[in-house]
């Protein structure tokens, strides 16, 4: 059984509300509860978190390096920024994928550098909330794959 660690960063958690035309309208607590039914019928456990604070996700991931199996990531803001979340990412050994509502590459310059994806095994973006669900089901494929 796989599990799986989906965390988010600054103001991911006002999704629904935040900017529409390019964070669209699903807000964070929507995607979470289609990812639960995802890994649910799968067999996988799944657990969520979210903070504005760069030193509490450095805390999340190095509380959740022995429990889980991969993580899913959309840092927000700083993936362009936070060498110190990129360092505990790498520092778990675990799987990493990156997500990203927009495509950060048709943005703004700053938001075309991740400090991130050089750790991660991928990375999606612009596709709205179903990066989500399309990492999750990368994930849960590999996994079952990979089961004997």
């Amino acid at each position: 059984m796989s599990r799986i660690f989906i965390l988010n960063g600054p103001n991911l958690n006002l999704l629904g509300t935040r900017e529409p035309s390019i964070y669209g309208t699903t807000t964070l607590a929507e995607i979470e509860a289609g990812l639960k039914a995802m890994a649910d019928r799968a067999g996988a456990e799944i657990a969520f978190a979210q903070s504005n604070h760069e030193g509490v996700l450095v805390d999340l991931v190095q509380e959740k390096r022995d429990w889980a199996d991969v993580f899913i990531v959309n840092a927000g803001a700083y993936t362009h920024t936070s060498v110190a979340l990129r360092d505990a990412l790498a520092a778990t050994g675990k799987r990493l994928i990156e997500v990203h509502l927009s495509n950060v590459h048709r943005r703004e310059a700053f938001r075309r550098h991740s400090y991130l994806s050089e750790i991660a095994e991928g990375v999606m973006a612009g596709f709205g909330p179903h990066v989500y669900r399309l990492a999750l089901e990368y994930v849960l494929i590999k996994a079952e794959r990979a089961t004997p």
